[in-house]
């Protein structure tokens, strides 16, 4: 059970690096919205997080 823990939390760590590095600042804002309002179950604040995340993909491939 630690080792899947430990995994768990290299997995989050790894996949805020890469937020930061592709999307920068503004992609770990919304990435703490999306995860701040899923947590609390804020439909709201969750909705806002993932609309920035979804705007920055398409601004990149675009």
């Amino acid at each position: 059970m630690p080792a899947l823990t430990l995994l768990a939390a290299i997995a989050v760590v790894a996949f805020e690096q890469f937020v930061q590095w592709k999307y920068g600042p503004v992609g770990i804002v919304g990435l703490l919205l999306l995860t701040v309002g899923l947590k609390s179950n804020n439909s709201a604040v969750s909705s806002t997080g993932a609309v920035v995340l979804a705007l920055l993909v398409l601004r990149t491939a675009l």
